[in-house]
């Protein structure tokens, strides 16, 4: 049996209190236990990206992460990101270029997205590319992502 944790963070920016088992994964707990099921399970192996969020101002495979580790930190994730103005557009960069098909992966991306374009904004493909290249898309391929990321990024500049 193993031990819990208490641990308190800031979660989409609400004060958050919760006890997790010690070898609780970030993923799991913002899934099984807070019930915020944007953020994917695809791998769990740090493979894929599906499960990325922000901590800190940085992104991450919360599959990767120890929910412990979220003790006094900033975890953001696609929840998070909903009244964004910059996910906002991303998201509707995304519908527009076809660059979601199944969209499984697409919090991933819009998410890994916004932490591009956060820090540069007129990011070039080849940037996006670099930005990008943690999370993988079985369906669209990846012209499609890197045009509705590089089209978010012209309407925030």
């Amino acid at each position: 049996m193993s031990a819990s944790l208490d641990i308190t963070f800031t979660l989409n920016g609400v004060g958050r209190r919760v006890s997790v088992p010690a070898h609780l994964s970030a993923l799991e707990m913002l899934r099984d236990v807070l019930g915020l099921t944007g953020t994917k399970y695809g791998c769990g192996e740090g493979e894929c990206g599906a499960c990325t969020i922000e901590v800190d101002g940085l992104t991450v495979n919360s599959c990767l992460m120890f929910a412990a580790d979220c003790d006094g930190r900033d975890v953001v994730t696609i929840e998070g990101l909903a009244s964004d103005p910059l996910s906002d557009k991303l998201r509707n960069s995304f519908v527009e270029y076809g660059a979601v098909q199944c969209g499984f992966c697409t919090p991933g991306f819009v998410v890994q997205g916004r932490h591009v374009l956060a820090k540069t904004p007129a990011a070039d493909a080849d940037q996006i590319k670099r930005g990008i290249e943690g999370n993988l898309c079985r369906c669209t391929g990846y012209k499609k992502i890197i045009e509705a990321i590089a089209d978010a990024g012209t309407e925030v500049t």
